[in-house]
This record gives structure tokens, sequence and C-alpha cells, in this order.
């Protein structure tokens, strides 16, 4: 262990601070499917961005540019949560 990772009191941090989020595991999920099979809504639906920006995506309803949206997957520390509700999703933006 470093010398910062022992000085850091347990009890004071949450699952928003410095220390617990620069030391949390990173994956990447991509989609890949046929047009109209629901890859912009999932997006939507983990991350909150709406992946449909230009206005002629808009005008057909399609995405035409690749595109790319942080999220964070919080799992409730409530051990009677039942899954896969224990685990709840937020854009980046959110704390």
């Amino acid at each position: 262990m470093t010398k910062e990772a022992l000085a850091v009191d347990p009890t004071t941090l949450t699952p928003t601070s410095l220390e617990v989020m620069a030391n949390q595991a990173t994956i990447n999920i991509g989609t890949i499917g046929h047009v109209a099979h629901g890859k912009s809504t999932l997006v939507k639906a983990i991350s909150g961005v709406q992946t449909v920006r230009f206005k002629k995506e808009r005008e057909h309803n399609i995405t035409i540019k690749l595109g790319y949206a942080n999220a964070k997957i919080y799992k409730c520390d409530n051990e009677e949560c039942p899954r896969p509700g224990c685990y709840e999703s937020k854009g980046s933006a959110e704390p």
C-alpha cells in the first residue's frame, strides 16, 4: 500500500469520493446490431446521453455518426436488494 492510501480515513469515504472514483474499475461496452434494433435507446437508458444529435439524424430517427457516452453504475449497499434492481446507472455529470 502507498502512504496516501494509508492516510485515507475509510469512515469518511462515499461512493463519489475522489479516492473511491479514482480506483473504480472501468469497462467499455459497445453496441452493434441491425438498423432500428434499439442501440441508441439502450445507450440513452444507461447513460442518459441522447446519441441522435444532428438534424438529419433527428429527421430520419437514425444515428449516423458514431458516438460515445460515459456512465456510472452503482450497486445498492443493502444486501436485500434483488438483482438486477440493485444496480442503478447515471450519466457521468451526475454525482
